[in-house]
Order: C-alpha cells, then sequence, then structure tokens
C-alpha cells in the first residue's frame, strides 16, 4: 500500500514519465534543500527541477545506450556522492517507408557536405545548456493523428538508417504549429533531411524541434510562450506526406516527447507503452496500463531514495 500511495504522488507531480530505457527519461529524486543540487552525466549537467518542494534530475537516455547501469554525479550541500541508474532494454519495431525523391535516400557528395555542416550546427544547439528551469510538461505543438511514434527502426526504400528519432503527427498542409512550452528561439533553417525547422531551448538541456514545416514564422532569438504558433505543418524534407515531426532533446540525447505531454488535454492520448492506440483501445485498459506506469514509477523513486540513505 506505502508503494501504491507513493506512486500515486508521483503520478500527480508536473513531471515526465520516468521510463528507464533506450530513448526514455529518468525521473530522479534528489529530496528537498534550499539549493539546487547539482546533477550530471558523464560531466555533462543535467536539468534539475522543483516539483512540490522535492528536487528532481531529469536524464535523458540515448537510444544507443546499452542496458546496465547509468553514473551520475550529484553535488548538493558541500558534499559529492554517485548514484547509478539503471537502463532496462526496449526493442523497437521496424517501419518500411517508401521515398520518392530517391536522393533524399541516397544523397550525391555535394548534399553530404551540406548534411554534414546541417549535423554540425545541429549538435551544437543540442549541447545547449541554459539557467532557466525548463517546464516539464509540454503540449503536443500540433492537432492531428500520431502517426509514428519514437525510436522505430526505419527503412527508406527497403535501406535501413537512423532510428526514428521523434514523433510524427499527420496533418493538412498549413496546419498550425506552436511553441510546446515556453522558451527562446534558437535556430531556424531548411534542412536537408528534416526541411524547415524550428529549435526552441526551453532551458537546462530541454530543447525541442519541429520539422519539415511549410513555413516558419518566428526568427532566431525570439521569446516564445506556451501556445504561440512558430510554423505550419508542410511536407519539406525527407517526406512521404505533410507532418510535423516533433523532436525532444534532454542533456544531448534525442528522447520520447510522448513521455512530457500532458494527458489532459484535447489532443490524441499519448500511447508511452507500445500498445494500441488510445483511440481504439477500452478506456478501463487505458486507465490499467496508465496505473503500471505510475506504480513502475513509484517503485523506482523508493529503490533510489533505499539505496541513499
Amino acid at each position: 500500500m506505502a508503494a501504491f500511495l507513493m506512486a500515486w504522488t508521483a503520478a500527480a507531480l508536473a513531471l515526465p514519465l520516468d521510463q528507464r530505457v533506450p530513448g526514455g527519461v529518468a525521473v530522479v529524486e534528489l529530496g528537498a534543500a534550499p539549493v539546487a543540487p547539482q546533477v550530471s552525466l558523464e560531466g555533462r549537467p543535467l536539468a534539475v527541477v522543483r516539483e512540490s518542494g522535492r528536487w528532481y534530475a531529469l536524464v535523458g537516455i540515448a537510444l544507443e545506450t546499452p542496458p546496465g547501469p547509468l553514473p551520475l554525479e550529484i553535488r548538493a550541500g558541500g558534499s559529492t556522492r554517485e548514484l547509478a541508474i539503471v537502463v532496462a532494454p526496449k526493442t523497437f519495431p521496424a517501419q518500411h517507408l517508401r521515398i520518392a525523391d530517391a536522393n533524399r535516400v541516397n544523397p550525391t557528395p555535394e548534399d553530404l557536405v551540406r548534411i554534414d555542416q546541417e549535423r554540425d550546427l545541429t549538435e551544437a544547439i543540442k549541447l545547449r545548456f541554459s539557467p532557466t528551469m525548463p517546464a516539464t510538461t509540454l503540449t503536443l505543438p500540433a492537432t492531428g493523428r500520431l502517426s509514428s511514434r519514437f525510436g522505430l527502426r526505419r527503412y527508406f526504400n527497403g535501406e535501413l538508417r537512423n532510428p526514428h528519432s521523434g514523433l510524427d503527427v499527420a496533418a493538412p498542409t498549413g496546419t498550425r504549429v506552436s511553441a510546446p512550452a515556453d522558451g527562446i528561439v534558437v535556430g531556424v533553417r531548411d534542412y536537408f533531411f528534416n526541411g524547415n525547422t524550428v529549435f526552441i531551448d526551453h532551458g537546462q538541456g530541454l530543447i525541442t524541434a519541429a520539422m519539415h514545416l511549410s513555413r516558419t514564422d518566428v526568427s532566431e532569438g525570439k521569446a516564445v510562450r506556451q501556445g504561440d504558433p512558430i510554423g505550419r505543418v508542410g511536407a519539406t524534407g525527407r517526406v512521404t506526406g505533410p507532418h510535423l515531426h516533433w523532436g525532444l532533446v534532454l542533456n544531448h540525447a534525442w528522447v520520447d516527447p510522448e513521455l512530457f505531454v500532458q494527458r489532459s488535454e484535447g489532443h490524441d492520448a499519448p500511447n508511452v507503452d507500445g500498445g494500441p492506440d488510445p483511440k481504439t483501445v477500452d478506456p478501463m485498459q487505458l486507465q490499467g496500463r496508465q496505473l503500471q506506469s505510475v506504480v513502475a514509477c513509484g517503485l523506482a523513486l523508493r529503490k533510489e531514495k533505499e539505496r541513499t540513505l
């Protein structure tokens, strides 16, 4: 019963879902203190947020992370300690797509030069770490059908390429795309693969990207509030049709954006466990799956607290 109550309390907090798998997020409770602890992973600072009087570290787990312990360094009250979180394995399904423009699958040497330059620009944005405490629950940037989930092993025209690093929302060209949370626009550019893209820095290494836009409505350096328009859905870059690709970076790692999405809004309810789409599942079944996630989160938080006593 105690574990259930702890899990229910954790679920009530405005925090992302705790899923310690490749592409997931670990929500690590740090306790109550007047000053935020400093937490790092492999020398990189992590987001630390305050909720209901307690501090939590948000750890983005890269898709390529192997199962096993992931050591964190925690500095608080003049002392330093280590805490290992355990990453569980996860297998993602395959997705086969047909791209009409073969050059978007096998680029020319000239295009490869452009792609390398754009990759460097993206890496620089992913490494940003501003001091602002980020929001921990976001809103979907566009209304539409969730067409491709995070982490899919993708085959384009029969050839294996990088896994799907975001969440796709299928919607007609011209559909409004909004800022998922307050932040600063730190990149607006037309990319070879991603098309017209807007990057928003929400603070402490939490960065979102809206890709394949038909147009962008913001410029670099602009401050945006949650819900402000930033562009329109399109089909630019490597696509099979009009949609929004929504990516989320946490401490330099692309992670599943659905873990941050509020459950109470009128969009499609996120399907965080890979099961049937919530629109077609019985409400009691969906409630049961969400409760399992809640209980798992509470147990994980309790185990961490016991290891640090």
